[in-house]
């Protein structure tokens, strides 16, 4: 592991951090609460926002995940995903919900869209629904923008781990790239 030459905890939480923020509506599992935290670590996200039932540390399921990451990325409860997101307009943040919705953005045009206009976005919370159900309506309605990861299968959803892991990746880079330009 030395070889690796990971941060330690107090490494980590002194480490600037990717300007985005990751908000989970209503997710079931502890097991995808988990992954979303080793991801979140993975990528210096700035925060995780665990809203209504969605579990909460500490819990032995979800450190079976997240292997720790618990103890580094910031995280914060919201008995609604509403009160959440209301939070995060206040500090800045443009809110974006992981959805195949009407009018959603492919992964892969989102520069284009999340980046037109004057207004350069410096922050960014992106909103993963509940496994079965999405992301609620009324939290759609507040958010900037609906992301869409393209599937040519014959299944339509992604489990949430596995699509935190590639929006998250996509979006540090976006943001990374937009920071740099400011």
């Amino acid at each position: 592991m030395d070889e690796l030459n990971r941060k330690t905890v107090e490494e980590f939480k002194q480490s600037g951090k990717n300007p985005v923020a990751v908000v989970l509506d209503n997710v079931r599992s502890m097991h995808n609460v988990g992954s979303v935290f080793r991801t979140a670590d993975a990528f210096l996200i700035e925060s995780i926002c665990l809203c209504g039932y969605t579990p909460r540390p500490p819990h032995r399921d979800i450190h079976k995940t997240a292997l720790g990451a618990t103890e580094t990325v910031h995280w914060a409860y919201y008995s609604s995903t509403i009160e959440a997101v209301y939070a995060l307009k206040k500090q800045g943040y443009a809110i974006w919900a992981v959805e195949q919705a009407e009018g959603s953005i492919e992964l892969g045009k989102l520069n284009r869209a999340m980046f037109a206009g004057s207004r350069m976005i410096q922050k960014v919370a992106v909103i993963f629904g509940n496994e079965v159900g999405g992301v609620d309506a009324e939290v759609l309605k507040l958010c900037d923008g609906c992301i869409e990861i393209p599937q040519s299968g014959t299944k339509h959803s992604l489990n949430i781990s596995v699509a935190a892991g590639i929006v998250l990746w996509e979006l540090v880079k976006l943001v990374n790239r937009a920071v740099k330009k400011v």
